[in-house]
C-alpha cells in the first residue's frame, strides 16, 4: 500500500461510549485510616474521659489548696473559691434574678447548704491537718454515710449486703484512722470525717430537691450562699495576698470549677457507677502529687485503709440511692 493511500480515510476515532470517566476522588471520611467513623468517640469513651480529667484536676486544686492553707485561713481560700465559682454562673442568676422566691422547702435548701459548706470547709482543713493522701483518703468515707442517711430520711431499704459493705468500709476507715495510736481525740482525724459526713448531708437533700428544681437553679443557690457564708469572716480574717498568692488562690477556683464541670459532663456521658468508680483514681493522683511537693509518703496501713473504703463504695455505687445521688452531680457535696 502506498504512502498516499495510508491517508485516504481518517483515522478512526473511539467511540465517546468507550472512553472511561475520569474517577472522581473517595470523600476524605472514606479513605482508610485513623478518621474513618467508627474511630469516633462513643459516650462510654467520652464519660472516661472527661471522669480521668476530673479526677485529676480535683488532686491538683487539693494540692493547690494545701500550699494557699500555708499562707492563708481555710475561709479566705474557700471564699475566693467561690467568688470564681458565683462569677461563672453570675449569668444565669441575671437571666432568673428571682431566682430566691421560686426556691422551695427552704428548710431542706438550708440543710443542704450546711451540708455543703461543711463539706467544703472541712475539707479543706483536712487538707490543711492531714498528708494529702490521708484526707482524700478519709473523704472517700461520704459514700459510706449516705446509705445510713437515705435509709432513714428517704425509707430506701438497707439490704443485708449493703449493710455488709458498710460493716467492711468503716472497718477500712478505722484502719486509717488506728485509734490505737493516735486517739479519736484528735481534730486532725475528726475533721475529714465531719466534712464526709456533710457532703451526705447535701447528696441526700439535692436527691429530694432535684425533685422540685433543676440543676442549674441548685448550682446557681450553692454559689450565691456558700459564697455569702464564707465571705463573712473575712472582715476580720482577710488577709492581703501579693501577686503570686493572688494567682494561687484565683487558679484554685479555676480548677476546682473546671473539675466540676468535668465531673458533670462525665455523669451526663457515661453510667454513673463507671465515673464513680474512676473518681477513686484521684488517690493516685494526690499520691504522686504529695509525694512530689510536699515529700509525703503514704504509709501502708493507710493503703490498706484506702482499699477498703474503694471495695465498699465501690460495691454500694452499683444500687441504689448512691447510684442515682451521683446523677445529679452532688457526689462531693460541692
Amino acid at each position: 500500500m502506498s504512502r498516499s493511500s495510508q491517508h485516504k480515510f481518517p483515522p478512526a476515532t473511539p467511540s465517546r461510549d468507550l472512553i472511561p470517566e475520569p474517577e472522581s476522588p473517595r470523600p476524605a471520611l472514606a479513605r482508610p485510616g485513623l478518621f474513618r467513623p467508627q474511630h469516633a468517640l462513643t459516650a462510654h469513651s467520652k464519660a472516661v474521659l472527661w471522669a480521668l480529667s476530673a479526677t485529676a484536676l480535683y488532686a491538683v486544686s487539693a494540692a493547690m489548696s494545701k500550699l494557699a492553707l500555708q499562707q492563708f485561713n481555710v475561709l479566705q481560700v474557700l471564699f475566693v473559691r467561690q467568688l470564681i465559682v458565683l462569677l461563672l454562673v453570675l449569668p444565669a442568676l441575671v437571666r432568673t434574678p428571682d431566682l430566691i422566691r421560686r426556691l422551695h422547702l427552704p428548710r431542706l435548701h438550708a440543710l443542704r447548704l450546711a451540708g455543703a459548706f461543711l463539706a467544703l470547709s472541712c475539707g479543706m482543713w483536712a487538707i490543711a491537718l492531714l498528708p494529702l493522701t490521708t484526707a482524700i483518703v478519709l473523704g472517700f468515707s461520704r459514700a459510706l454515710f449516705v446509705p445510713l442517711l437515705a435509709a432513714r430520711f428517704l425509707a430506701e431499704p438497707l439490704t443485708g449486703r449493703r449493710f455488709a459493705s458498710l460493716i467492711i468500709g468503716f472497718a477500712g476507715v478505722l484502719i486509717v484512722l488506728r485509734p490505737h495510736m493516735a486517739g479519736f481525740a484528735s481534730t486532725a482525724i475528726l475533721v475529714p470525717l465531719l466534712g464526709a459526713a456533710g457532703a451526705a448531708i447535701a447528696t441526700i437533700s439535692v436527691r429530694r430537691l432535684s425533685q422540685t428544681h433543676d440543676s442549674q437553679t441548685l448550682l446557681t443557690c450553692q454559689a450565691l450562699f456558700i459564697g455569702l457564708l464564707s465571705g463573712i469572716p473575712m472582715f476580720g480574717l482577710w488577709k492581703n495576698p501579693d501577686a503570686a498568692s493572688l494567682l494561687l488562690l484565683l487558679a484554685i477556683g479555676l480548677v476546682s470549677t473546671a473539675g466540676q464541670w468535668m465531673g458533670i459532663r462525665a455523669l451526663r456521658a457515661g453510667d454513673a457507677g463507671l465515673v464513680a468508680g474512676l473518681d477513686y483514681l484521684s488517690l493516685v493522683h494526690a499520691a504522686i502529687l504529695g509525694l512530689v511537693f510536699f515529700s509525703e509518703i503514704p504509709d501502708p496501713l493507710t493503703l490498706a485503709g484506702a482499699a477498703i473504703i474503694i471495695a465498699s463504695a465501690t460495691i454500694l455505687s452499683r444500687t441504689g440511692t448512691w447510684n442515682q445521688l451521683k446523677e445529679n452531680g452532688s457526689g462531693r457535696g460541692t
